[in-house]
């Protein structure tokens, strides 16, 4: 691809991610359509519908529709949707076509994405996004394998993205990234766990402070516990399914993936346990409110 004229873009999955990339390329004068499974639900699609007119995204009825006359296709859907997305999307994409798969899975899934797409002649890119999208937007920091990640990073990079190469191969973008989430994944899961017993046995203040002491540049003493243990409350089935693809990362590499199946378990648990007590996530978030209402139960 020329970086002469401008790219038509289309993202597969809606959500929050894929809804704040797909707007911010709109407003860049780029020609965007999207496609989203809910689309087909009557209340879900209206929401999208008007989600993507404000943006000025085309949003499309069918999976066909966004991938015909298309330069570039963002995957952006869950992980446990990430390969039959590829596969479905594989079997339309043509040559001159490239498939971006920013889903948070194992380096296998990638490769067998990889597989899927390139089979009909379309170009595949492994991209990893290494922060959270909200707050950074289109500048959130990217990691692209592949290779053809060299021919489109320059491209990418006149769109807005910051995007890095970091290997030809398929699968070394996304070790680092499911590497790394045993990490931050884990802290989120610590913290969750460390602070609702605290708080039980109302010792959270000298947990935080005697933490702050150990580690006074994290924020213990300020944002960090709410910032931590609401991106579990926002998005722990989510990130539950990234940690499936991080324990099927360890496992690959041989080594028994304990910790990332834990994580997962932990992630999943609060969002159910909120999901019984029909407690829904919401702004601003008090953690401490929130672990009172389900000791409640």
């Amino acid at each position: 691809m020329t970086s002469v004229s401008l790219p038509r873009v289309a993202f597969i999955g809606y959500g929050e991610a894929g809804g704040i990339l797909a707007a911010d390329l709109a407003a860049r004068g780029i020609a965007v359509k999207a496609y989203d499974l809910l689309v087909a639900d009557p209340e879900a699609g209206q929401r999208l519908l008007e989600k993507a007119r404000v943006a000025g995204v085309d949003l499309c009825r069918t999976l066909d529709a966004a991938l015909a006359d298309t330069d570039l296709v963002f995957s952006t859907v869950t992980a446990g949707s990430a390969l039959e997305v590829a596969t479905q999307a594989g079997m339309q994409l043509k040559p001159g076509q490239y498939f971006l798969d920013l889903n948070s899975v194992a380096p296998a899934t990638k490769k067998a994405g990889e597989s899927a797409v390139t089979r009909g002649g379309a170009a595949y890119l492994d991209v990893a996004v290494m922060a959270p999208v909200p707050p950074q937007r289109l500048a959130t920091p990217l990691l692209l394998g592949g290779t053809d990640a060299a021919a489109l990073a320059e491209t990418l990079g006149e769109l807005g993205f910051n995007a890095k190469v970091v290997a030809e191969e398929v699968g070394v973008a996304s070790a680092i990234k499911m590497c790394r989430s045993v990490m931050i994944k884990g802290l989120e899961a610590l913290t969750t766990e460390c602070l609702s017993a605290a708080r039980h046995y109302g010792a959270e203040e000298r947990v935080l402070a005697s933490l702050h002491a150990s580690f006074p540049h994290m924020g213990w003493d300020a944002r960090q516990p709410h910032y931590l243990i609401s991106r579990v409350a926002e998005h722990g089935r989510r990130r539950s399914e990234e940690m499936e693809e991080v324990a099927k990362t360890v496992a690959d590499a041989g080594l028994e993936p304990r910790m990332s199946l834990a994580i997962s378990a932990a992630q999943r648990d609060l969002v159910e346990r909120m999901a019984d007590l029909d407690i829904p996530y919401a702004e601003p978030f008090d953690w401490k409110g929130l672990i009172d209402r389900l000791a409640r139960h």
